[in-house]
């Protein structure tokens, strides 16, 4: 038996959730950090890419709901552990002491159970969807939950900006609160008994951890498509971090505006992923290499000009951040497509562990990614002004992009893209 419709909707509400409570860490509270704190951008930079880096461990989260056969506690403890993680975090910048003593130690805690939490919810999640939906319904279900997650992000971004203004610690613990418990509670009747009716019960997997990993390594295309994540991934998070202190030191955007704005920015990749969705599977319209390319070219260009209007004072980096959200979306959509086909690919039995190894590449770009930005801007920022230091980076960024579109028009196939959108109608 496999998923129906409304199991898939309901797997997207985890992916919801888990949206909802990293975006805590990674845009608000990094902006407190940098904006209200005055801490350096290479301090939060290195907090969030310590969550990332601890990600590293996603092969083995994925191995072990593959060699197990319960991703549901998986899914549980794990989002648990994110929402501990993302409280304790903002406890610390509330106290304004994630920066030195103690407080530093908390934070470093935090975004380790962050990165736990994450690692282990996210990868379990994507095997579940991987192993118990049927092949015609792969592709479609990669694309509900996925906008799921983007809707999450760019709801709790607007909704939170607009309650955190005024700005005080005793609102920013309230808020964070609400949203992590709920997110424990929504994904726990989200999830509860969906995989008993749908997965029968296996028989424990003896196989060694590293002996799997390898196995899984050993597939050709399994290397490919982990090289490609880690390049691609590394353009999408290098401004990651920074934007949000772009607009607040450059255009003096107050900190819930400067939420609001990747709540824009998540609100362009949704209806990028939805138009392209709709493209491929209503019309049949374009190819996996197309539409990776066509949404890094136009990243890139949008970065370079985010960069010229910090160079020319214009106010229109609400509009610009969102149509580099819709250029993002297009590319994160056919990338996850090709994801989902490939994990059923090769020795079965094996989904979770391939999800693991790309889940873990992903990581280790976003932690590079968004280290990188925070401290090349701190670096800038010595010998010249905060637009042309930030405008620096995002020209930077938009080069990455560029060289993982030549690499996507290389080595992903054409057609991939084409057979997959034959079986993302629903109903199929």
């Amino acid at each position: 038996m496999t998923l129906n419709w409304l199991q898939i909707a309901r797997l997207g509400l985890v992916q919801l959730c888990i949206g909802a409570v990293v975006v805590l860490t990674t845009s608000t509270l990094n902006r407190l950090m940098v904006v209200e704190l005055a801490l350096p951008a290479m301090l939060s930079g290195a907090l969030v890419a310590l969550h990332s880096f601890v990600q590293i461990t996603r092969p083995s989260w994925g191995f072990w709901s593959d060699a197990r056969g319960n991703r549901t506690r998986f899914i549980i403890g794990g989002m648990a552990i994110l929402s501990l993680g993302a409280f304790l975090a903002s406890v610390a910048v509330a106290l304004g002491i994630a920066g030195q003593g103690a407080g530093l130690v908390l934070s470093l805690l935090a975004y380790v159970l962050i990165g736990i939490g994450a690692g282990a919810c996210g990868t379990a999640l994507l095997a579940l969807l991987a192993t118990a939906t049927h092949p015609r319904r792969r592709a479609a279900a990669a694309t509900i939950t996925w906008l799921m997650m983007i809707f999450g992000i760019a709801v709790t971004s607007g909704v939170i900006g607009a309650l955190l203004d005024p700005y005080s610690p005793a609102r920013l613990l309230v808020i964070v609160a609400v949203v992590t418990l709920g997110a424990v509670l929504l994904t726990t009747l989200a999830i509860w008994g969906i995989e008993a009716r749908v997965m029968a019960e296996r028989e424990p997997d003896a196989t060694p951890l590293w002996q799997g990993l390898g196995e899984v390594w050993a597939e050709r295309k399994s290397r490919v498509f982990t090289i490609f994540i880690f390049l691609s991934m590394s353009a999408f998070f290098l401004q990651e971090l920074i934007l949000e202190p772009y607009a607040g030191l450059v255009f003096g955007f107050s900190p819930g505006q400067s939420t609001g704005l990747s709540g824009a920015q998540h609100g362009g990749m949704f209806v990028g992923m939805l138009a392209v969705g709709i493209a491929v599977s209503g019309f049949r319209l374009g190819t996996l290499k197309l539409w990776v390319t066509a949404g890094c070219v136009g990243s890139a260009v949008c970065l370079a000009g985010i960069a010229a209007l910090g160079q020319m004072g214009i106010g229109l980096l609400v509009p610009a951040v969102a149509v580099l959200g819709l250029f993002n979306g297009m590319f994160a959509i056919a990338s996850i497509g090709a994801m989902m086909q490939l994990a059923g690919e090769g020795r079965a039995g094996r989904e979770g562990t391939r999800m693991g190894v790309w889940g873990a590449s992903q990581a280790i770009a976003q932690g590079l990614g968004g280290f990188a930005g925070a401290a090349f801007v701190d670096v800038l920022r010595m010998r010249a002004d905060a637009p042309m230091a930030f405008g620096a980076v995002f020209v930077f960024e938009a080069a990455l992009f560029l060289a993982a579109a030549v690499m996507a028009w290389r080595i992903i196939d054409g057609g991939t893209l084409r057979r997959v959108a034959t079986h993302m109608v629903p109903g199929e």
